[in-house]
């Protein structure tokens, strides 16, 4: 692999748009002895020659969480301009992981802080037989499901809530209130989807909810226990979490949306947010 001359090193600040197979990965955070999204992505910068290399992404997913949106900025030395970036990384990327397509960042752009909303679709089979073709994307639930208390549930999920009860005890979250705008069920073919939108999300909180709402669905939680959950219960017991492998961040927006707040250093002045990427929800 060739590696650009070092005489051509300058500071860049790159936009990314990425999308990943979360299978292999355990989760965005890099951690020692373990494959991750933010390891693999600081290794390729490396491995092209980059230096002083920070990443902050729009969403830390977890392990196993797959994504078709994500967003991170870059800022990083190196000989490799950010409109580059997409094939020199794929170079020495794993399969499962692609940049697929980046951009000099507006000034002063930070992916994390700077999102306005974000959005994840969780998958569920509802027939009777698996789907071999699709089982590394949607959890198979043959059990039947009273689609009027799962659409109950979905819709109490609206709003401001704390959500201390759907996150692991020991977190590095201080602050549990998030607003959702979009909770809902809805039918796509032979699968049901549950789609999600907020402000920010907290760790496995969407599989949390999905775990503990289907629990409400098969009828071994009713709608009255479900609901003060929402509002950091601590009846923890209550919760069942959903596997991973059937959620995937699928939107980050950056202008204001509506019924969100808008993050605390956002800046309406500020110039050239990434439109290059455009929204799929």
């Amino acid at each position: 692999m060739h590696v650009p001359s070092r005489n051509n090193q300058q500071q860049h600040h790159a936009v990314l748009r990425i999308e990943y197979d979360g299978t292999p990965f355990s989760g965005w955070v890099r951690q020692p002895d373990r494959s991750t999204i933010e390891g693999e992505l600081l290794a390729a910068f490396a491995a092209l020659g980059c230096t002083q290399v920070e990443l902050r992404c729009a969403g830390r997913t977890d392990a196993g969480v797959h994504a078709t949106a994500q967003v991170a900025d870059a800022k990083y030395v190196g000989a490799v301009p950010p409109e580059r970036l997409p094939r020199a990384l794929a170079r020495v990327l794993p399969d499962e992981l692609a940049i697929v397509a980046a951009m000099t960042a507006p000034l002063g752009f930070n992916a994390r802080s700077d999102a306005t909303s974000r959005a994840y679709e969780y998958r569920i089979l509802t027939r009777s037989i698996h789907s071999p073709v699709r089982a590394t994307r949607v959890l198979h639930h043959p059990r039947p499901l009273d689609r009027d208390l799962l659409d109950a549930a979905a819709a109490a999920v609206i709003g401001q809530h704390t959500f201390s009860t759907f996150t692991p005890a020991r977190s590095e979250h201080t602050y549990f209130e998030r607003t959702i705008v979009t909770s809902r069920f809805i039918d796509r073919g032979d699968e049901l989807i549950y789609e999600v939108r907020a402000n920010a999300f907290l760790r496995r909180m969407v599989r949390m909810l999905v775990g503990t709402m289907l629990a409400v669905g098969r009828g071994e939680l009713t709608l009255e226990e479900f609901i003060p959950l929402l509002e950091g219960d601590p009846r923890s017991e209550a919760i069942t979490t959903a596997l991973p492998h059937a959620l995937c961040l699928v939107d980050v927006t950056w202008e204001p949306f509506a019924g969100l707040p808008l993050p605390p250093n956002w800046r309406l002045e500020r110039p050239g947010r990434p439109h290059a990427f455009p929204t799929t929800g």
